[in-house]
């Protein structure tokens, strides 16, 4: 069993956990993930990791409570346990392998939609300690969804908020302050990486593929299993099947399909609704 350590709300519906994990903190790297259950009966969740601490032994993660099993996974409190929190899993960032020298000459952007901001975190923070420059650019859809503002200031060079409503920083799409920092304020940058809803992710590679700015994407979303053993978590990069869980989870984003990728997370919509309706009809939370 595996301890809840602290729980607290980032934004509606937007939950982090730290867990007591002192093993899969030792192994830990940004980029991947860990697979989760409530309890015995509990489905499979992976979730990426949003931090960890060697020391303490502990790995935060931070769940939208989308459906029936991360409502099941949110309605535990500090105090209580998970019954499996396995990983890490998947592979690290790239930039984890790359010589200290060479990453200390790149300048990185990352661009973080939603909840998908939590998994960026560590992989900029990692970079800080590495003697990195980094952008970011959070998007939510208001002020009120905006996660880690205050953490990623600590640790990125420059932090740019959008919201669709303007309430926070500018108004408009994450992709209008990618063209605004290259074509007006002269950024130039090696790599961008986005991690957010499939959507953005999308519209972000297109954006950056007319710079000829390379950039990987994370579809953690898309996993179910998270071994490769259910096949859910397909996706074609470059014209070649490939499986999120083993031969990711980040991916060449000028090479994904996304509009497969997007089909195939809509999937399994109704079965969701239908177990949803159900949890709520037994009154599970």
């Amino acid at each position: 069993m595996f301890k809840i350590k602290e729980k607290r709300y980032l934004a509606e519906n937007i939950c982090l956990m730290r867990i007591d994990a002192p093993r899969v903190a030792r192994s830990a790297q940004p980029g991947q993930f860990v697979i989760v259950r409530s309890d015995e009966a509990g489905e499979r969740i992976p979730l990426t990791i949003a931090d960890y601490d060697r020391e303490q032994g502990t790995v935060t993660i931070v769940t939208q409570t989308i459906g029936f099993s991360t409502k099941k996974i949110c309605a535990l409190n500090e105090g209580d346990a998970l019954a499996d929190f396995a990983g890490p899993l998947g592979n690290p960032s790239e930039f984890v392998k790359m010589p200290a020298e060479e990453l200390k000459g790149r300048r990185y952007l990352f661009v973080a939609g939603g909840v998908g901001t939590a998994p960026v975190y560590p992989q900029v923070k990692w970079l800080h300690e590495h003697g990195v420059e980094v952008d970011v650019i959070i998007g939510a859809k208001n002020e009120s969804l905006l996660i880690y503002t205050d953490q990623m200031r600590e640790v990125a060079s420059n932090l740019y908020i959008a919201t669709d409503d303007g309430s926070a920083g500018v108004k408009g799409l994450v992709t209008d302050v990618i063209k605004d920092l290259i074509d007006n304020k002269g950024k130039q940058y090696d790599e961008c990486v986005a991690i957010g809803p499939m959507i953005m992710m999308k519209f972000v590679a297109l954006t950056t593929k007319a710079y000829s700015l390379k950039t990987t994407v994370s579809l953690n979303a898309l996993m179910v299993d998270g071994t490769g053993m259910c096949g859910a978590c397909r996706v074609s990069v470059g014209g070649k099947t490939l499986f999120t869980c083993v031969d990711g989870p980040e991916f060449d984003a000028h090479q994904v399909d996304f509009d497969e990728a997007m089909r195939r997370q809509a999937m399994f919509r109704n079965e969701e609704h239908a177990a949803n309706e159900k949890g709520h009809k037994c009154n599970c939370f």
